[in-house]
C-alpha cells in the first residue's frame, strides 16, 4: 500500500463540485498518486482512507465501469486500491475494503460493535436441548467437532479445546469489518458484523449477520438471491443460494445449500448438499444429502449419507423435551416416507425402509436393510453388500469430492472396506452364529435390539459376512505383497507380510468420515489433555498424520486378522497360506460380483420397462426401453462389473503362480 496523506485544497474542491460532501475534510486520508476524479455524490464521515481508482472493470451483460465511489455514504472506512462502489442505499460503516473489489446496489454494509464475526458461536448440535454444543471458526474441520460434540466423557479435553477456540476467536474479533480482495457484493440488502473473505460473490441476499464468509482464489464462495444467515460461518467453495435460511450453522467445504433449505444449530462437512428440506441440530459429516421438501433431518449424526423423500425422525419421545438423539453411521440410506424414533443407532451402510419407533441399535449389523412390517422392525444382515446401490455409492462419492480449496480441512477415507467396517462384520457373524446356537436353528425369527431377523435372512448374513471379510483380507495381503521388491522364498514372504507399524490392532473408529484406531484417537486425546498438544493447527496436524498413515495401521489389523484366520503366525506363513488365502478371495469376489450383476439385471426386467412404449406393442415398449436405457450388456455399471471379475481373478491368478514357484 502506499502511504496515506492529506487532501489538498484543490482536492478538496473538486470532490465538492462533485456533490461530496465530509463533516471534516481533514480527517479524510488519500494514497499518494490518488486522484478525486472517480469519486461522486458521496457523503464522508469519521476517520476514512482511500486508496487509487484508475482501473476499468467489466459488469454483468459486459458494462465498463471505471473504478470509484459514487452514490453512497461512507463512516469510518478504509477503501484500497481500485474498488468500485455503487449506489449504497444507507451507509457503508467500519469497514475495510480491499483492493478490486465491487460493492454495488446494497442498503448497508455495517459493523456495529466489536464482534468476532461468527468465530466462537456455539452450535447446539445433535441434541437439541444443548450440552453438545459445538463453537465454530474459520478452521473448523469434521474431526475436531465429531471430539467436541461426542467425546463429552473427556471433559478436560473438551474444556481445553474450547478454551483454544476462545482465543481463536479473541484473535479473529474486531470493530472493524473487512471486504477481502476481488470480492462482488451485489443488490443485497443488510449485510451486519460480516467478514467476506477473498474472491467471494454475494448477490441478491437478503441478510447476513454475525458471520464470515470464507473464501479462496481457487475455491469462491457464493451466497445468493434470498439467503438469510445469522451466527455462521460458510467455509471455501460453499454455494448457498435460492432462498435458504440458515441460524448458527457451519457450512463446510463444497457443500451445497439451496432451493429454500433451511437450517439451525447444525454443522455441514465436506460436499453435503441440502435442497428443499430443513435441518435442526444436525452434525452431517461429509456428504450428507438431502433434496426433497419433505424431508427433515433432526438431532442426528450423519455421514455419506442420503435421505428420501419424506425421511423424518423425533427427538421428543416424552416430556422431558426434545433431548433424544440418532446415530446413522456412514453409508445410510433412507427411502422414501421412512421414520425413525431417537434414540436408535443404525449400522454402517444400511437401507432403512417405512416406520421405525422401537429404539433400534443395529450398529453392529452393518450392510442391512431395516424395513418395516406389520409394525414391526424387521432386519436383513449383510444383504447391502451385494447391492448395487451401495458399489455405485462408494464410486460416486471420490468423483463427488468438489473442494478445490488449497487445504482441505476434512479428512475422508473413501475405502467402503476398512478395518472399522470389518470389525463390524466380524461382530456382525458372531452375533448371529450366537443367536442361532441360543435360539435353535429351526427358529422362524430372532429378536434383536428391538427388531426381528428371519431365519433365512440370519444364514444369510453369516455368509456375507464372512464373504466381505475374506473380500478385505484378500486385497489386503495381495496389496502388501505386490509391494515387495523380492518374492523368491517363504522367508521374503515372511519378511513383506510383518506390519511397518505397531499401531493399528483394536477397534477402529469412524471420526465423522475419516477412519483410524481407537488407540490413535485415545493418544490425540490425552496430549490434548496433558498440552502436549497445544494448538488447534498442533490437534489438526496429529489428525492428518493419523489419516497419512491409515494403510500403515491397516496393514497391522489385517496381518492381526490373517493370524486369527488361519491360526498361523506370520513367522511361519508360507507361499502355500497365500495361495490358499487367495483362492479363497477369489471366490468371494467372484461370488459378490456376480450378486452384483444379478441385482443391475433387475433394473432390465420386464416389470422394469413398466411406462416405455406409451402408445406401442409390446415391441415398441422394448425398444423404447433400450433406446432410452440401452442395453443391459452396454451399462455402464454392468461392464464393470463384468470387467472386475476379469481383472481380479486374473490378478489373484497371476499372484498364484508367482508363489508356486517359491520353495
Amino acid at each position: 500500500m502506499e502511504a496515506y496523506r492529506k487532501l489538498t485544497n484543490d482536492e478538496i474542491a473538486t470532490l465538492e463540485k462533485q456533490y461530496c460532501r465530509c463533516t471534516d475534510w481533514s480527517d479524510i486520508a488519500v494514497a499518494q498518486s490518488f486522484t478525486p476524479q472517480h469519486i461522486r455524490n458521496v457523503n464522508f464521515s469519521g476517520k476514512v482512507k482511500l486508496g487509487t481508482f484508475t482501473k476499468t472493470i467489466s459488469l454483468p451483460g459486459g458494462l465498463q465501469r471505471n473504478t470509484g465511489i459514487s452514490n453512497a455514504n461512507i463512516h469510518n472506512c478504509e477503501i484500497r486500491n481500485n474498488v468500485y462502489i455503487n449506489n449504497i442505499r444507507s451507509s457503508i460503516a467500519n469497514y475495510i475494503v480491499d483492493e478490486d473489489s465491487v460493492i454495488e446496489n446494497v442498503d448497508i454494509l455495517v459493523t456495529e460493535e466489536k464482534c468476532s464475526f461468527g468465530n466462537g458461536i456455539r452450535v447446539n448440535v445433535i441434541n437439541e436441548m444443548g450440552g453438545r454444543e459445538v463453537p465454530i471458526y474459520n478452521e473448523l474441520s469434521a474431526q475436531v467437532a465429531y471430539i467436541i460434540a461426542l467425546y463429552r466423557h473427556r471433559p478436560e479435553v473438551i474444556k481445553r479445546l474450547f478454551k483454544l477456540i476462545d482465543e481463536y476467536a479473541e484473535a479473529q474479533s474486531s470493530d472493524m469489518g473487512y471486504v477481502g480482495k476481488n470480492v462482488h457484493l451485489t443488490n443485497c440488502r443488510t449485510l451486519r458484523n460480516v467478514v467476506f473473505k477473498e474472491s467471494c460473490v454475494i448477490n441478491g441476499v437478503y441478510k447476513l449477520g454475525d458471520g464470515t464468509v470464507n473464501s479462496a482464489p481457487e475455491a469462491p464462495t457464493y451466497v445468493g438471491q434470498g439467503v438469510i444467515a445469522s451466527n455462521f460461518i460458510f467455509a471455501e467453495g460453499s454455494h448457498i443460494t435460492d432462498g435458504v435460511i440458515v441460524d448458527h450453522c457451519y457450512v463446510g467445504q463444497g457443500c451445497q445449500l439451496g432451493k429454500m433449505y433451511s437450517a439451525e444449530q447444525s454443522l455441514f462437512f465436506a460436499n453435503s448438499t441440502g435442497f428443499h428440506g430443513e435441518a435442526c441440530s444436525i452434525f452431517a459429516g461429509p456428504f450428507t444429502v438431502t433434496h426433497h421438501k419433505s424431508t427433515l433431518l433432526i438431532a442426528a449424526v450423519y455421514s455419506f449419507f442420503n435421505a428420501g423423500s419424506g425421511s423424518n425422525q423425533s427427538n421428543h419421545m416424552y416430556k422431558l423435551g426434545p433431548i433424544h438423539q440418532g446415530v446413522l453411521e456412514r453409508g445410510c440410506k433412507t427411502a422414501s416416507d421412512s421414520y425413525l424414533l431417537w434414540p436408535a443407532k443404525i449400522g454402517a451402510f444400511t437401507v432403512v425402509m417405512g416406520r421405525h419407533d422401537r429404539n433400534s441399535d443395529t450398529s453392529d449389523l452393518p450392510f442391512s436393510y431395516l424395513i418395516e412390517n406389520e409394525n414391526s422392525s424387521v432386519l436383513v444382515p449383510g444383504v447391502n453388500l451385494r447391492s448395487v446401490g451401495t458399489i455405485r455409492d462408494a464410486q460416486k462419492w471420490p468423483k463427488r469430492d468438489i473442494r478445490k480449496a488449497k487445504q482441505k480441512r476434512d479428512l475422508i477415507n473413501f475405502n467402503l472396506l476398512s478395518p472399522f467396517t470389518i470389525h463390524k462384520m466380524q461382530k456382525g457373524r458372531n452375533l448371529l452364529l450366537k443367536l442361532q446356537q441360543h435360539s435353535g436353528a429351526t427358529s422362524e425369527f430372532y429378536s434383536y435390539h428391538s427388531t426381528l431377523i428371519k431365519r433365512t435372512s440370519l444364514e444369510n448374513g453369516i455368509k456375507l459376512y464372512e464373504m466381505g471379510i475374506t473380500k478385505f483380507l484378500g486385497n489386503s495381503l495381495i496389496s502388501k505383497l505386490e509391494k515387495a521388491a523380492s518374492l523368491k522364498t517363504n522367508d521374503d514372504i515372511r519378511r513383506a507380510l510383518q506390519p511397518d507399524s505397531q499401531v493399528g490392532l483394536g477397534e477402529w473408529v469412524d471420526i465423522a468420515g475419516m477412519i483410524a484406531p481407537q488407540t490413535e484417537l485415545t493418544r490425540l486425546l490425552d496430549d490434548v489433555e496433558n498440552g502436549t498438544l497445544a494448538t488447534l493447527k498442533d490437534v489438526e496436524a496429529r489428525f492428518e498424520q493419523m489419516h497419512r498413515s491409515y494403510y500403515d495401521y491397516e496393514w497391522t489389523w489385517a496381518a492381526q486378522l490373517l493370524k486369527e484366520n488361519f491360526n498361523k503366525s506370520l513367522e511361519n506363513f508360507t507361499a502355500q497360506d497365500v495361495i490358499n488365502c487367495i483362492e479363497q478371495w477369489k471366490k468371494s469376489v467372484v461370488e459378490l460380483d456376480e450378486m452384483l450383476y444379478a441385482d443391475a439385471k433387475k433394473e432390465f426386467t420386464l416389470s422394469a420397462k413398466t411406462g416405455f412404449g406409451v402408445d406401442g406393442n409390446e415391441e415398441s415398449k422394448l425398444q423404447d426401453f433400450e433406446q432410452v436405457r440401452g442395453p443391459f450388456e452396454q451399462n455402464a455399471f454392468v461392464a464393470e462389473v463384468t470387467n472386475h471379475i476379469a481383472r481380479k481373478t486374473a490378478l489373484g491368478d497371476s499372484m498364484i503362480e508367482k508363489m508356486k514357484e517359491i520353495k
